[in-house]
Formats: C-alpha cells, sequence, structure tokens
C-alpha cells in the first residue's frame, strides 16, 4: 500500500535480530515526538496497532495523530478506532458467538453469498470453563473422593449437545482454538498459556492485545496485556476483522507505594482497591498502577487487581510489563526465544517498563495514591464486590445489615427474629441453623486461583487447623474448583491437599463453578431449615461477584473473601464471629483455638511457592490441553461448513436474529405507543436481566422444556443453555431477585398494563407482542452492570424491547444493546423517572429522525401529553452505523455481501 506523506511520519519499519532470526516491527520511538514520552504505556499500545493497521479506510491518519495527541483529547470525547490483535472467549458466552457465526453462514448463503467468508480472520481461542457444576461435594449425600470425576462425567452428560457443537465448530471455522472442557478457567489458562505477550506473525513483531466476551478478560492486564470485556456481539465484529470504535479514555494513573503487612493478601489489597476506585468513580476510563509499590507484587498479584476491573468500573486495571513480568513467563514455562523476543521488542518501542524509575512515569489524567501497608484483612458484601467489610468489624457489620432496610446492606429483619434458630438433621446428626450460618464456602474464580500465594496460604492454614483438630461441620456445602491443573500439582506436591480434604475442600471440577452461581444444591435439609426460619444463610466464596441471586438462591448474603478467609469462616461456621476475641474452635484439649494460631506468615507461603510452582509443572499440564480427557476425545464432530440444525435439540437452535434481514438497509423510524415492559430501579445488573444460574421449575423455561419431555433434573441452566432462543427469551427477567417497580417486591414478574394482570415477565412480552405493541423498558443508574453477557441484550430483543430509558448505562451492556438494534437512552443529569412524574403505565413514542446523531437530544412524547428530553446514547458513528443496520451482526452479513 502506498503511503500518504502525512502517514510516513509516523509509520516506520524497522528490523530486529532475535537468535539469529530477523524481524520487522513499527517504531514508535522513531516517530521522535516528545507527546510519546508523555503517553500512559496502555495508550501506547492503542497507537502502536492504529500505526501497523493504517489503511486509509478503517484507520486513517487522523486517529494516529488523535491517539498521539492523548494529552489534549482525553478530554474532549474523541472516537479512535482499535484492532485487537485476538479474541477470546469462555463458553457461555463463546457457545452464542458460534451460534451466530453460524446463522450467519446459513444468512449469506440465503442472500445469494459465499457463506465461508463468515470465519474469524483473527485468532480466537474459546476455553470451555462454565459448565461444571458442584453437584458432588464433600458435603453432598451422593459423597465420593471422587467428587472431580463424578462432576466432570454430570457435566458431559447436560452438555454432550453444546460440547459436540462447539467441536464442529472448531472444525468448521479457521484461526478457532477450542480448549475442552477440565482444563481450568478460561482468564488463568489466558494468563499461564495463551498470553502471546509479544506476537509474532508473518515476521512482524507487536504487542499482544485482545477482547473477551467476559467482563474479566481483564485479568491480562496483570501480565501488561490491553485487553477487556465485550460483549459477545461486539467480539464477533472483532473476530470478522472489524476495529471496536472507542472513546479515548481518560487514564488514571493509581500509585502503588508500601509493602503489605504480614496479615494482609492479595485479595485484601483488591477488594481495598476496588472500594476505593468505585468511591471515585472511573466508569468508562482506564487505570494505570505505577510507583513503587508495583515492585512488590507478583504477577499473580497484579492478575488479581486487574481481575476485579469490572467491579471497580473501569475499562482496563493496566500493569506494564517489567523484569517481573519476564520472570512470570519464565515460571510458567515459556521458552527462552520467547522472552528475549519479548524483552528486545518492547525495550526497542518503549513499552518495557521499570516502576522505580519515577523519570519513565508518563502523564495521567489524574493520580491517585494508595499506601501497601495500609491495607488490612478483609471481604465483600454481603450484595456487592465493591462493599468492603474489614474482618475486625465483620460480626458488628453483618449485625447492622440484619437491621437495615431492604438493600445492598440491608435485610430488614424484625429484632424479635433475628435470634432465630432452626434445628435440623444432617446424616442423622442434629445440627442448627441461625442468621449468618455459613453454608456454602468455596475456594474458587480465576480471581484468586490463578494465585499460588493465596492459593499454598490457604493450604497451609487448613494444615495448622487439621493439626489443631479444627473441623468444618459436614452440612456446609465445601468445594474447592482450581483454575488450572498446575493448581493440583503445586498444592500436591507442597503436601497440603490431605489437610484441605479433611477440612472438606476436595477438587470438586476445573472452571468457575461457584463464582459463576453453579453452586449446585444444598443438602436438602439445609435448605428447608433456611426456608422455614427465613433465615439470611451466607455463603463465603474466593469469587468475584456477590450480586443476589447468583451463588445461590437460598444464601441471601454472600461475602468475597481470600481463599483463607473462606476457610476460616467455614470453620467457624457462622460470620457473625469476631476473630480477634472469639476462638475460632477448640483443639483437641478443648483449649481455645484463635485464627491468629493457625494463620500462615507471609514467609512461610513465599518458602512453599519458591520451592514447589515451577515451570516444569506449567510445561506438563499444558503439553495436552487442547487433547480433552476421554469423553471430549469421543464426541464426533460433523464436518459440515453449515451446521446441521437438529430441530429437537434443547441446547443449539439457529436463532431468529436474521430470518427477516434484507440486502437492502431497513429505515430508522422511531417507537410509537409503546408500553414499559419494566420500570426498574438502580443497579440492574445482567444477572437480574440474563440469570446463568439454575432454571426454576416454575418458571417460562422450565414449563418450555417439560413440554419438550425434560424433567427437572435434565433442566442444566440457563447459562448451558444460551445456544438455544426460546430458552433465553423465556428466562430474561427471570432472576427471582428481579425488582421491578410494577410489583413491589422481588420476583420475575411485571404487569400487562392494558388489563392489570400480572405475569411472568416472558409471558407479558410475549402476550404484548400478539397485541402488536412495542416495548421499552425503564431502569435508573448503572443498567446491565456486572458480566458481559450478550443475552441481557439478545433476551430483550426477542422479548420485543425497542428502547431502553436509563440514568445510566454500564459500558459493555450500552454496547451489546446497540450491537442488537435496541436503543440506549438516557434521561438528562439530574432527572429520573420519578422527577418527570413517570409511573411507568404511561404510553411512550420516541421520535428518531433519520439523520440521528450520536449524542443527539430527541424528544419523549408521553400519552398524557407531557414531554421530556432524552440523550441518544450511540457515543460514536459506527455504533450509528450499527443502529441504522439493525445491529452490528446484520452490518457485518452487508458487508460480507457487497
Amino acid at each position: 500500500m502506498a503511503l500518504s506523506d502525512d502517514c510516513s511520519k509516523y509509520r516506520h519499519e524497522k528490523l530486529i535480530d532475535i537468535g539469529g532470526k530477523s524481524f520487522k516491527y513499527f517504531d514508535l520511538l522513531s516517530i521522535n515526538d516528545p507527546r510519546y514520552d508523555e503517553l500512559p504505556f496502555s495508550i501506547r499500545v492503542l497507537l502502536e496497532s492504529a500505526i501497523r493497521n493504517y489503511d486509509d479506510f478503517h484507520i486513517k491518519v487522523k486517529d494516529i495523530e488523535n491517539i498521539l495527541n492523548w494529552k489534549e483529547n482525553q478530554l474532549k470525547s474523541v472516537e479512535v478506532p482499535f484492532k485487537p490483535a485476538r479474541v477470546i472467549l469462555q463458553d457461555f458466552t463463546g457457545v452464542p458467538a458460534v451460534v451466530d457465526f453460524a446463522a450467519m453462514r446459513d444468512a449469506v448463503k440465503r442472500l445469494g453469498g459465499d457463506p465461508e467468508k463468515i470465519n474469524p480472520v483473527v485468532p480466537a481461542d474459546l476455553v470451555i470453563d462454565h459448565s461444571v457444576q458442584v453437584d458432588v461435594s464433600r458435603s453432598s449425600s451422593t459423597f465420593s473422593s471422587d467428587a472431580l470425576r463424578k462432576n466432570q462425567e454430570i457435566e458431559f452428560e447436560r452438555n454432550k449437545e453444546r460440547f459436540l457443537f462447539l467441536k464442529w465448530g472448531a472444525k468448521a471455522f479457521k484461526n478457532m482454538l477450542i480448549v475442552p472442557p477440565g482444563s481450568g478457567i478460561v482468564h488463568q489458562v489466558n494468563l499461564e498459556y495463551l498470553a502471546r505477550v509479544v506476537f509474532e506473525s508473518e515476521d512482524v513483531l507487536y504487542p499482544d492485545s485482545l477482547v473477551g466476551t467476559d467482563s474479566h478478560t481483564t485479568m491480562i492486564n496483570g501480565l501488561g496485556i490491553v485487553g477487556w470485556g465485550v460483549g459477545g456481539i461486539e467480539a464477533e465484529a472483532v473476530m470478522l476483522g472489524q476495529a471496536i470504535s472507542m472513546v479515548l479514555p481518560k487514564v488514571i494513573g493509581y500509585k502503588l507505594t508500601g509493602k503489605m503487612n504480614a496479615l494482609a493478601t492479595s485479595t485484601d489489597v483488591v477488594l481495598t482497591i476496588t472500594k476505593h476506585l468505585r468511591q471515585i468513580g472511573v466508569v468508562g476510563k482506564f487505570v494505570e498502577f505505577f510507583g513503587p509499590g508495583v515492585s512488590q507484587l507478583s504477577i499473580a498479584d497484579r492478575a488479581t487487581i486487574a481481575n476485579m476491573c469490572p467491579e471497580y468500573g473501569a475499562t482496563i486495571g493496566y500493569f506494564a510489563i517489567d523484569t517481573v513480568s519476564l520472570q512470570y513467563m519464565k515460571q510458567t514455562g515459556r521458552q527462552d526465544t520467547k522472552i528475549e523476543m519479548v524483552e528486545k521488542y518492547l525495550r526497542a518501542n518503549g513499552l518495557f517498563r521499570n516502576f522505580d524509575d519515577t523519570k519513565q512515569d508518563p502523564v495521567y489524567s489524574e493520580v491517585i495514591e494508595l499506601d501497601l501497608s495500609t491495607v488490612m484483612s478483609c471481604l465483600s458484601g454481603p450484595k456487592r464486590p465493591h462493599d468492603k467489610v474489614d474482618v475486625v468489624t465483620m460480626k458488628e457489620d453483618f449485625q447492622k445489615c440484619l437491621n437495615n432496610p431492604v438493600g445492598f446492606k440491608g435485610f430488614n429483619i424484625a429484632p424479635d427474629k433475628q435470634s432465630k434458630s432452626v434445628p435440623f438433621v444432617y446424616e442423622n446428626e442434629e445440627f442448627v441453623l441461625n442468621h449468618g450460618s455459613v453454608v456454602i464456602a468455596a475456594i474458587t474464580s480465576c480471581t484468586n486461583t490463578s494465585n499460588p500465594s493465596v492459593m499454598l496460604g490457604a493450604g497451609l492454614l487448613a494444615k495448622k487447623a487439621v493439626e489443631k483438630g479444627l473441623i468444618v461441620k459436614p452440612y456446609v456445602k465445601t468445594s474447592l474448583s482450581p483454575g488450572s491443573g498446575v493448581v493440583t500439582y503445586y498444592l500436591k506436591e507442597s503436601g497440603v491437599i490431605p489437610y484441605l480434604e479433611s477440612l472438606g475442600f476436595n477438587v470438586v471440577g476445573y472452571g468457575c463453578m461457584t463464582c459463576i452461581g453453579n453452586s449446585g444444591p444444598l443438602p436438602e435439609s439445609v435448605g428447608q431449615a433456611i426456608e422455614k426460619g427465613d433465615l439470611v444463610a451466607c455463603g463465603v466464596l474466593s469469587g468475584n461477584r456477590n450480586f443476589e441471586g447468583r451463588i445461590h438462591p437460598l444464601t441471601r448474603a454472600n461475602y468475597l473473601a481470600s481463599p483463607l478467609l473462606v476457610i476460616a469462616y467455614a470453620i467457624a461456621g457462622r460470620v457473625s464471629i469476631d476473630f480477634e476475641t472469639e476462638p475460632i474452635g477448640v483443639d483437641a484439649d478443648g483449649k481455645n483455638v484463635f485464627l491468629r494460631d493457625i494463620w500462615p506468615s507471609r514467609e512461610e507461603v513465599q518458602e512453599v511457592e519458591r520451592q514447589y510452582v515451577i515451570p516444569a509443572m506449567f510445561k506438563e499440564v499444558y503439553a495436552n490441553i487442547t487433547n480433552g480427557n476421554e469423553s471430549w476425545r469421543s464426541l464426533d464432530a460433523p464436518d459440515a461448513k453449515l451446521y446441521p440444525w437438529d430441530s429437537s435439540s434443547t441446547y443449539i437452535q439457529s436463532p431468529p436474529f436474521f430470518e427477516k434481514m434484507t440486502k437492502d438497509l431497513p429505515s430508522v423510524g422511531g417507537v410509537e405507543n409503546a408500553w414499559a415492559l419494566l420500570n426498574l430501579g438502580d443497579s440492574v445488573t445482567t444477572d437480574h436481566i440474563s440469570p446463568a444460574g439454575s432454571i426454576a421449575r416454575n418458571s417460562p423455561a422450565a414449563r418450555y422444556l417439560a413440554s419438550r419431555g425434560l424433567t427437572p433434573r435434565q433442566f442444566n441452566s440457563y447459562g448451558s443453555r444460551r445456544g438455544n432462543d426460546a430458552i433465553m427469551a423465556r428466562g430474561t427477567f427471570a432472576n427471582i431477585r428481579l425488582v421491578n417497580k410494577f410489583i413491589g417486591k422481588a420476583a420475575p414478574k411485571t404487569v400487562h398494563i392494558p388489563s392489570g394482570d400480572v405475569m411472568d415477565v416472558f409471558d407479558a412480552a410475549h402476550r404484548y407482542q400478539s397485541e402488536g405493541a412495542s416495548l421499552i423498558i425503564l431502569s435508573g443508574k448503572d443498567y446491565g452492570s456486572g458480566s458481559s453477557r450478550d443475552w441481557a441484550a439478545k433476551g430483550p430483543w426477542m422479548q420485543g424491547v425497542k428502547a431502553v430509558i436509563a440514568e445510566s448505562y454500564e459500558r459493555i451492556h450500552r454496547s451489546n444493546l446497540v450491537g442488537m438494534g435496541i436503543i440506549p437512552l438516557q434521561y438528562l443529569t439530574g432527572q429520573t423517572a420519578e422527577s418527570l412524574g413517570l409511573t411507568g403505565k404511561e404510553k411512550y413514542t420516541l421520535s428518531i429522525p433519520d439523520n440521528v446523531q450520536a449524542g443527539q437530544k430527541i424528544n419523549v412524547q408521553v400519552d398524557d401529553n407531557k414531554t421530556f428530553e432524552v440523550i441518544v446514547r450511540f457515543d460514536t458513528d459506527v455504533e450509528l452505523t450499527y443502529f441504522k443496520h439493525g445491529g452490528i451482526l446484520n452490518y457485518m452479513i452487508r458487508q460480507m455481501l457487497s
């Protein structure tokens, strides 16, 4: 391609010799512009991508200049394109992505094009990690020392259709790698194995970067790789070669100083940072960590902090690459030549960091500081990840939650019912449950299982506890779900596995499990006791999300904690304990044992980690990771380029998204006389909109499955059935914790306004559709927070929702709404449904002009002659283009056809 004179001043190709071989790269230092030295390191990665991918069409000279001029443009909402190097998916979001690709192939063929053009053009890695559930555990009446094998067998029994479909996808589509079930959690596998750090393609070197269909894709930021979560719809466009259009972000510099105190863990650091950044407000911004304190953190520590980025609301939580990153690559078994390539390329391009050298500190939009020595042992809960509670105040805080009105920090339990005890029998022994009793204790989630310091710390704590004669009551559902086989390897080699198992923390599977809501059933007598006493029972987990209804329907309070504290609270059996003054248990001699008596020192943990977390483990575990187990290998996937849909399948069906699509662009049109399907408050999460957990027996989805001859035991979860649009439409707004103002209490219900009938949300939507009525949704702040769930946009689309009016949106969900052609509208600053006097039972007419512009204000006409203005939240011209096509995938199909 002939370059314009303007571009040649930015685009300098150079050669670099590594191991006797010559590679080409685009040299950023040769731009010789003082603005480059001031750029945050994360923005430098965006700049390199723009220069390398310049084509004067998708990426123009002005885009390169806009990024280079970040210091000025960060304040101006300037739109820039970004082409990530790869895409990563997990199976809950990966299955619908592959379903969409298969349906797009069908659509292209129907419209006269070549279906094989629908193919990933950038590498896409899909890790199957969300399907396995804790069906069998220590506390199960079907207890088996082989819980891992039994859970994997049940996983395959439930999900064979899905797995067969994914195996077809791996064969049918180029550039797609699938990591079979039983291998680990997507983000930990990404960190330990899939991450390239520096890409080499056709002898050209460039920084690794990615987007992923899971919010916690940001975990990879801990290794210095720019990446974040997007909706599945947007990820599919990237896979098809499209650039992401984004507003050039502000970059918050988060300066870390000092050293962690002896009792604090990386989990405590991240929960502290999460609360801090939530209070400051970093939604839509990059956070870049710097300062001498970063050098004190391992890559696992950094990855833990980066993993929780969605919980503090930023787009990324970035740690630039330094010598600790190279040491991690060596520890995880990467080849020496690869490590040499990474270091030489990054140093040559001004992308390598020394956190102790203040001269390297770039310019930031704002600088915030945390002294690591001030971090205390803590948890977060009972309903949100950013509601930090110091361990020393946990007992007092839980008591306040019982007293407080129903809300994020309240359960409104009447004073005369707070001391309620409910006796029950489990395995022929009588126990008692109270408010605050722990019934689920899970060491789970990529957030912590990727970190040897807290995993080995938990193992050492378990060893000390067992040696003191401490136990966990048998009804507590305990589990250990490592994020990769490496974890089990070093836990075994270090000798702590028997002690973990003695306390009930058996390895039950390799996957997200309890963190994603796949906690499995509680013992029947435990569930009955909770319901009988209307108890606030508790889950304690080393996860990253604790939203209502996510972990288990019967655990109203859920606390995020380090693996060490998970074990501690499991032994205590309750969260209403002051570990400073109350013993955690008694030893064999009847003497009190306090938590401090069994807490391992940092020196102990570090010594075990140095000895047992070694490169050979990573090489051995990952050598055959794509082969899978015998069950996976025995799956015989079809060879066809077009998927042979099976109409009898309850897992995989061709979605209706493109059935009415034509080659020609449809007219924009407005929304006339729409009813509000729901009137919602603040912090409605994607879990509320499209739950991933179990399918309630009285739900529309359950009725549908029963009509297909399935029994409740075969229902599986919503997450596992994301390849079937009939299930997912019925599961939309089916969360039992959904609070709809039309109903006034938590329930997956709404009012069919014309008749006044109360019914399940899907049934109401279906009735409206049969009447030819359009629908909108009213909501408060942070609509769509939580996981990057594409069905939280697809489901409302299938229910006939045309627009959402909210006070504010979570970034990924707003993008997904646009991707499905649903109009995201936002009240003017300071206005709400209440301030405008809206009950939600009016009819709404939205005037959308054909030449609507990004960020334009439009009028909403209410049927009582009231009019108010809202902002159209198409944030870029590209998003506007997607909307005009009826969605991003429709746009891509028309692009392929043309």
